[in-house]
């Protein structure tokens, strides 16, 4: 049974998100301040964090922080619906997803298992084959076992997103994949233009794996397109071009 952390201040919210997520058979731990979610998010008795952006004390960005300081335990963020800019920089320092409130429960259980799939298998239909060799492309290595990373032998901490938007990109290196291609497979949802998360798990990815690998750009963005992971030894599909 998955053990959810919920951490907001609203005691109401807490309660029917709890009755609706136990009725899913999930099993609910609700705090009502950012410094003792912090504190029970990094305990590890939970599967999946619920974290609103306005809280008592540290608020949830500064939560968030402490929490990717330590752990990459899946974290979903609650904001206010219409606040584009808490979205975006929730998912800068590490969200794996968030949902606007008011929020519909059952679209809240999907995200969840969402990410949990994500967390446990990779993208797609989260059915991951019994054996995954490790995946190795220029300078950086996938290791599905232990779902971890290195560039240049050295370990890179990514979340549950960032690992399955990596491996999709490094699965084509060289091509072009669709930025609609990347929501359905990775997120499992259909791509609106107005959704923003894969663009900024994308830029995440360049912060942590670096720029540029073999004197490219490692991903680069096709304009009105999508991403393109760099190809070894120069066959970074720049005929494609940016436009």
């Amino acid at each position: 049974m998955d053990h959810v952390l919920v951490v907001d201040d609203d005691v109401e919210l807490c309660e029917l998100v709890g009755e609706y997520l136990k009725s899913e058979g999930f099993e609910i731990e609700a705090v009502d301040n950012g410094d003792d979610g912090v504190d029970r998010a990094l305990s590890d008795d939970h599967s999946l964090v619920i974290l609103d952006v306005m809280l008592p004390g540290i608020n949830g960005f500064e939560a968030l922080r402490r929490i990717r300081a330590k752990s990459q335990i899946p974290v979903l963020m609650l904001t206010a619906r219409g606040e584009d800019v808490d979205r975006i920089v929730g998912l800068e320092i590490g969200a794996d997803d968030y949902l606007p409130k008011p929020f519909n429960p059952r679209e809240l259980v999907a995200r969840i298992h969402a990410i949990l799939r994500r967390a446990r298998s990779g993208p797609g239909d989260g059915v991951a084959p019994a054996v995954q060799e490790p995946l190795n492309v220029g300078d950086v290595g996938m290791d599905f076992g232990t779902r971890t990373v290195l560039r240049a032998g050295e370990e890179v901490g990514l979340t549950a997103m960032e690992f399955d938007v990596l491996e999709v990109l490094l699965r084509s290196a060289g091509q072009v994949v669709p930025r609609e291609d990347l929501v359905e497979q990775v997120l499992g949802r259909i791509y609106s233009p107005y959704d923003r998360s894969i663009d900024v798990h994308v830029s995440n990815l360049r912060k942590k794996l670096g720029h540029e690998v073999d004197g490219n750009e490692r991903i680069k963005a096709i304009r009105q397109v999508g991403y393109l992971y760099a190809f070894p030894g120069g066959k970074d599909g720049g005929e494609q071009g940016d436009g």
